[in-house]
């Protein structure tokens, strides 16, 4: 039966804020010499293309950053196993039972200089034969013979009905040994991710620009919509192709996006014209300042994007951070909150006077 997996008495989070959560979570447990087989499987709930398994990803860097241990992340579809598939194969024994060979998702490395994730992805779509095998996974870290060793952290992941995708309703003995997170679409964690992750600066901006074109809902007739899975797969197209005019890539970009977003991003993409020269901006040497929002979006994104992509120098920093006090409040904070999340600058940043005059001035702080 399916059912709608919403529920508004869980806590929701954007997947940054789960990341941050859940790091917090293991990296106290393991400074507390709590054995993580004792932390509760968390479970993701959020729509489809929302960035759940790259979040688990993000955990795994962040858990390696913070406590020095290698992170195996075993990513596991349960809509395509079977109960047996997770049990693994019976082999006759030489004194006549059988025995079970262990499938390859349970070869972990027990050492307490590793860290094991297994991510049990779609698992509100797995039939509910599947989600009872489950059961032993999430609370008796077993299924069948086999054990999982006591440094891994089980974590799952699935859709809603809301999402318009198969759900299968979850029995209440499972929900009960798991802890619930509703994940909903964030434009700035979204940004900062996709900054850190080399996605194009045009989408970046044009999402700056229209906040509901990250992800869409789509109609039942819908194939081809935007989520933040699908602008990845723009990104990818747009850098394998590098068009000199975007607009000549309208069936490719309609294809992941749909053609009415589609036709609004080429329409945005039209302003890069209109932008100043990066490099002058960079060498203090710029004099033009733009008046248009759509032109601030997409120079604030390439301006950011530049510092990602560049070893910045101080003289360098100071030069764009002076530009930039003269963007309207909304639009110089946003740019200057999108540098304070880069990691190699952030030092630098909090030094830089020309934006410790404008905070100082604007009554802000970052």
């Amino acid at each position: 039966m399916l059912i709608d997996n919403t529920n508004t008495n869980i806590p929701e989070l954007s997947v940054g804020e789960t990341i941050k959560t859940l790091t917090e979570l293991y990296c106290n447990a393991i400074k507390a010499g709590i054995s993580l087989k004792n932390i509760p499987a968390p479970f993701l709930w959020g729509p489809f293309g929302v960035g759940k398994s790259a979040g688990i990803r993000q955990l795994a860097a962040a858990l390696e950053k913070n406590t020095g241990k290698h992170v195996n992340v075993i990513d596991v579809r349960l809509l395509l196993f079977s109960p047996v598939d997770l049990r693994g194969v019976p082999v006759a024994s030489t004194d006549g039972f059988s025995d079970w060979l262990k499938p390859r998702i349970f070869d972990m490395e027990p050492s307490d200089e590793y860290v094991n994730i297994l991510f049990l992805d779609e698992l509100s779509a797995a039939p509910q034969s599947v989600q009872a095998a489950a059961y032993q996974i999430t609370l008796d870290r077993v299924i069948g013979e086999h054990k999982l060793p006591d440094n891994c952290i089980v974590i799952a992941a699935g859709n809603r009905t809301t999402d318009k995708s198969v759900s299968f309703a979850m029995p209440k003995a499972l929900c009960n040994r798991l802890l619930h997170f509703s994940i909903r679409s964030d434009v700035a964690s979204w940004s900062e991710w996709a900054y850190a992750n080399g996605i194009d600066e045009r989408i970046i901006g044009f999402i700056a620009f229209d906040n509901s074109r990250l992800n869409i809902t789509p109609e039942t007739g819908d194939f081809a919509f935007p989520t933040p899975r699908s602008w990845s797969f723009v990104s990818t197209l747009l850098k394998a192709s590098d068009p000199i005019d975007v607009s000549d890539m309208h069936a490719l970009i309609s294809s992941a996006v749909g053609i009415e977003t589609a036709v609004a991003f080429e329409e945005f993409c039209s302003t890069h014209e209109y932008l100043p020269d990066i490099d002058e901006i960079f060498e203090g040497t710029c004099t033009e300042y733009p008046k248009k929002q759509q032109v601030l979006y997409a120079l604030i994104s390439s301006l950011v994007t530049a510092v990602y992509e560049r070893d910045v120098t101080d003289n360098e920093l100071e030069n764009i951070c002076d530009y930039a006090t003269r963007f309207p409040p909304d639009f110089a904070m946003t740019f200057y909150k999108d540098l304070s999340n880069i990691v190699k600058i952030n030092a630098k940043l909090m030094k830089v006077r020309a934006l410790q005059r404008w905070l100082s001035r604007n009554g802000r702080s970052l």
